[in-house]
This record gives C-alpha cells, structure tokens and sequence, in this order.
C-alpha cells in the first residue's frame, strides 16, 4: 500500500487549517499564558556521573526561563510549554557537562468542521537515555548517555454517525521522530491510516466494532517497513455490571526477522466487570502471530486513595514509546484523586499543577528506560500505582516488571551497538519502583521525599546496571506566584556499557520560581 499524493496533499493543508481555524470568530477559546522563571544553584560532588576516583566537584548555576500555554474552548484544546535552561560552573574543566539544556511539548484537538472533522496534533522535544546500562540522571546538565529527541504528530480524521447504529471513523495520521544521529538512531517518518466502526445504542447488549490499520515508514537506518492490522470484536453484556469480549483478526508486520513469522491470525476472548463507577476490570487472553498474549487493566478508587494494575504484551519500537510513552502520568493519576474536591475540570488541573510544582513530583511516575533501538521487539509490561491523600500528607507508589525481546535482526542495530556487544539489546528484563511522598507542615511549607530505583538486565551478555536515586527536601510558597525549595540528592549508577564500575553523586539544590 503507498501513499498517495492526495494523502499527502491533506496532511500538508492540516496545518493552515488550524491557523484559519485559530483566527476563525467561532473559535473563542480562553487562553492563558503563563511565563515562569526559575533560578537554580547546585553543588555536585559528581558533576559528570565519573567513576567515584574520578569525581569532580562543582557549582552549577542555572536559568530557565518557561513559557506555559493554555486554551479551552468549544472547538480547540490546547496545551503547550517550552523550556531553556543555561548552566554556568564554578569547575569549569568538568568533563561530561552542558551548556545548555531545552525541552518543549504541546497537544491540541480542533474541530475543523462540526460533527465531522477534528484534527489532533503534538509535538515534543527531550531529553533521552542512549542506553539502559549508563547513567540516567536526575539532572539535566549531565550529558554522559543522553541525547536529543523530537517527536512531532498531527492527524485529521472524520466523525460521522449513522443515527443509533453505528459510528465510523476515519484517521490519517503523519508522525516523526528525529535525534540520536550521532548515537546510530536515525529519523524516521511514517504515515498511518486507519478505519474504526463501532456499534450505537441500537446495540444495548451486544456491541461490536471493526477496525483497520496500515502504517508506513521510513527510517533513515532499517529502512521501509510497513504495519497492517484488522480486527472484528464482539462484546456481550451478561449481566448489568458484566459483559464478556471476543475479538479474531490479523497481524502482517513487514521488517527483518529472525524467522519468516512476521505474519498471521489473532484471536482474544475476555470480560469487562464495572460494579461501580469507582471499580473496573478488564482482561483478555488469546494469541498472536508471535505466541500467546493477554492484557489486563483494573482501577479501584475510594475516597482517599487511587489503585490501578495493567499488563499489556505488544509489538513495539522505540519510536513508538517516544510518540506514545507507556508511564504512569502523574498529573492524570492526580486528577482522578483530586475529583471529589474539584468537580471542574479546569480548576482541577490548576490545582494538580500547582500541586506538582510546590512538592517537586515528577511528570510520570517510575518507568523503565526506553533505551534507542532501530528493531522490533515484544514487550510484556506489569505496572501497578496507588495514590494516597490525607489531611496533611500525601503518597505515590508504584512498581513495574517488563521483559523486552527483539524480533527483527541485530543488524538494524549495527550503528548503535559495537559487534562485540550486537547481543546487548537482544532480551532485556527490566523492574523498578517509586516512591513520592510529602508532609504539609504549613499553608506554605511542605517537606517531601522520592525514591527511585530500577534494576536492567541483559540476559543474552548478563550486563547489568542498578540505578538508584533519592532525595529530600523542603518547599515553601512566599505569595501567589513565587515558590521555592531546598533539596538534598544521592543517585548511584553504572558507569556504562564498557565500564562497570558505578558512579555515585551527592548534591544539594536550591531553587526559586518566579511566575509572571
């Protein structure tokens, strides 16, 4: 299947579709511009994440200028930020540091035309690991296995009703994902198009949809590849609170592979139980072309607390977790805690936003690494978070367990890894947990703790890396729009692929925010 010019005819226009729609009249969404500044002052006795009898100490002063957007409206959503940091060291012989650091992110869904066609798009830039057995961070300045990474996605699509019987809709999608030239991770760039059709509510109790998908792409180190996927999935309601699923399709992925098994049937069957609006659980079991699979997704939430487990078994890339990452976001986990309070949804993400900054959480909660790789792999994750809220105190806990197997060649790795090490990646096991935690001790003051650690294995060379870090620290807000905060760190990790020994930093931070 190729893409045609009026695919790409489309996708060009998207874009001054937006802008006209953004100057339209009927596009009176509220915005809001929120420019920060923060000011940082470190000291680091491991700058450069150097083996412990090569540390070197140093100051670190940093500006970071922010530039946060937001609108809401009846026919546009948008949310966005942008970041630069600069650093400045006392040591200015360190090895292994910055200069200067930027990130940046941004959603927006627009209704084009009413009841027919909307228009998501997003675009990201950060910071990311080159391999899972190096440092991974808690600062920015390090440059030692890092590297820029872009993403950028924008897809129309039609909507359209067929009264109470059925819903139709139909995607184009174009993604892009640029970085890591320097590291053997090229840039790659795919077109999706894909046809969903679901049942309404002339359906009450037996529901089904049909769906297919077919992805084009080409990156600049493996080549053409090509995805397609179609499913037919029939869902029983048993009783009021169960209902029973089926699905049957077919998988036809085209890449390298170690076996000409890149292809063939799917089936599931499973169950979907809500008792209640604050209980559900859903679990499948079937098979793939590559061997048996199942998913299972249960949240529980009561007054003070969030609970959730997932275990999903998929066919994935590392571009794919860059244009769709797999953590745990803590602003959503936050939001679903935060309803009883705030009803509205506007001001509840105010109120999880300034939560997150006072108390210094970060965007997700403990994820593995997804280290750059050009290959297709099979990847089985188990996650599980809870979230309690007290009067004063608040927690965050969660763990994960992933096994990540290759399914296409080592040669599409060939520029990333040296050949005594083409194995590294082969089959990889990874486990982690976190924990962030924080006391109110005032209207203004809070002291908070987070701990991190996770555990990579490779089980093809037995090359290992623990990565562990902590930290605690105090938080105050002096008026409406300036906070600031006081942190102790540790972190230890591996030194990297061809090094084993581990490094360890210690650092104390002070930091103020100013919003404008």
């Amino acid at each position: 299947m190729t893409i045609t010019t009026a695919n790409l005819a489309a996708l060009r226009l998207t874009p001054l579709a937006l802008a006209a729609l953004l100057l339209s009249t009927d596009c009176r969404a509220e915005w809001k511009v929120i420019p920060t500044l923060q000011v940082r002052e470190s000291y680091s006795d491991n700058v450069g994440n150097q083996a412990d009898d090569q540390a070197r100490g140093s100051f670190v002063s940093e500006a970071a200028p922010n530039l946060s957007v937001t609108g809401i409206g009846p026919r546009l959503k948008f949310d966005g930020s942008a970041e630069w940091r600069k650093y400045a060291y006392s040591n200015t012989d360190t090895p292994n540091v910055r200069n200067s650091d930027r990130r940046y992110q941004a959603t927006a869904e627009a209704t084009a035309v009413k009841e027919l066609l909307y228009v998501d798009a997003s675009a990201n830039g950060s910071r990311q690991a080159v391999s899972a057995f190096g440092p991974v961070p808690n600062n920015s300045y390090t440059a030692r296995n890092g590297t820029n990474i872009s993403t950028w996605s924008i897809s129309p699509y039609l909507r359209h009703r067929f009264g109470s019987t059925a819903a139709l809709t139909a995607r184009l999608s174009r993604d892009s994902v640029e970085g890591g030239n320097g590291s053997g991770f090229g840039n790659s760039l795919a077109t999706t198009r894909a046809v969903d059709v679901t049942s309404g509510p002339a359906f009450p109790d037996l529901g089904w949809n049909v769906h297919y998908s077919h992805q084009d792409m080409n990156a600049q180190r493996s080549g053409d590849t090509s995805t397609e996927n179609s499913l037919v999935g029939l869902q029983y309601r048993a009783t009021p609170h169960l209902s029973l699923t089926s699905t049957v399709g077919y998988d036809k992925y085209e890449y390298r592979a170690f076996s000409e098994r890149t292809r063939g049937r799917a089936w599931s069957g499973g169950f979907i139980w809500q008792p209640s609006s604050r209980t559900k659980v859903a679990a499948s079991f079937g098979r793939r072309y590559y061997g048996k699979t199942g998913s299972f997704d249960g949240s529980y939430r009561t007054q003070h607390s969030v609970w959730a487990l997932t275990y999903s078994d998929i066919v994935m890339t590392t571009r794919s977790q860059f244009l769709l990452p797999a953590a745990v976001d803590t602003a959503a986990m936050l939001g679903r805690l935060f309803a009883g309070a705030y009803p509205d949804p506007v001001l509840r993400q105010q109120a999880v936003q300034a939560y997150m900054a006072q108390t210094g959480l970060p965007p997700t909660l403990v994820d593995s690494i997804n280290y750059l790789s050009n290959r297709y792999m099979r990847n089985k994750r188990l996650q599980g978070s809870v979230t309690f809220k007290g009067a004063r105190s608040n927690l965050l806990l969660s763990v994960f367990k992933e096994r990540t197997a290759a399914l296409s060649l080592q040669q599409e790795d060939s520029a990333l890894l040296p050949a005594q090490l083409s194995s590294l990646n082969e089959d990889t096991n990874q486990r982690g947990a976190s924990a962030n935690a924080d006391y109110r001790l005032s209207t203004r003051t809070s002291a908070h703790a987070n701990l991190y650690g996770v555990n990579v294995q490779s089980l093809r060379t037995g090359i290992t890396n623990d990565i562990r870090q902590m930290s605690v620290g105090l938080s105050s807000r002096f008026d409406a729009k300036t906070t600031g905060a006081l942190d102790l760190r540790h972190t230890k990790g591996r030194i990297g692929v061809f090094d084993n020994r581990d490094y360890h930093e210690n650092a104390v931070v002070a930091t103020l925010n100013v919003q404008y």
